[in-house]
């Protein structure tokens, strides 16, 4: 299992530095995601599903961190995810478990709002539907999933919560570097 030291050097390792402005420029310094700060997030009232930290300016590349927390779901509810169309995103669980379900063939997908924070802050150009097949499995503490972009991902058999953090590789550059959440912008 992942220890949470470990779960923020591989955080930290991915995301080097946060805040650079668009200048296309690899960044010189690291910049540091707190537990303090992610737990500050966490407590936003009311309460938010999926947020974003920070957004930097990798050069070549923009790079988002976010967390993530999914309540119970329903039995016998339709599955729903997103399938995002320039973003992956890499999945580190902190708490909780689910059965994430990936893959397969979305079902009347709709495009999200462009002005939306989703669009805008979280993951761009994304569609949300159903899903017919995937591939599903258990996950928990310590587990890392890489999504590639225009792959469907949804939660389902969530018994009391799941906690995440989401990696988002931009190659694209359409989330707003130098991005920093309200909540912990100094």
């Amino acid at each position: 299992m992942l220890k949470m030291s470990g779960v923020f050097g591989l955080l930290l390792a991915l995301s080097a530095p946060f805040l650079q402005a668009q200048s296309g420029q690899v960044p010189k310094q690291a910049i540091d995601i707190t537990a303090a700060e992610i737990k500050e997030v966490q407590k936003t009232e009311p309460p938010k599903t999926d947020q974003q930290l920070k957004i930097a300016d990798m050069g070549k590349y923009n790079l988002g961190v976010g967390v993530i927390h999914r309540g119970p779901t329903k039995d016998n509810e339709p599955l729903t995810g997103f399938s995002h169309d320039q973003t992956g995103e890499t999945y580190i669980i902190l708490s909780g478990s689910g059965t994430l379900v990936t893959g397969g063939t979305m079902v009347d997908p709709k495009p999200i709002a462009k002005d939306s924070e989703a669009y805008q802050v979280l993951n761009g150009p994304t569609e949300a539907g159903g899903v017919r097949g995937g591939y599903r499995r258990k996950v928990g503490p310590g587990d890392v999933i890489i999504i590639p972009q225009g792959v469907f991902h949804g939660w389902a058999e969530i018994k009391d919560h799941i906690d995440y953090l989401s990696v988002r590789p931009d190659p694209d550059k359409i989330l707003p570097a130098g991005y920093v959440n309200p909540t912990i912008r100094k």
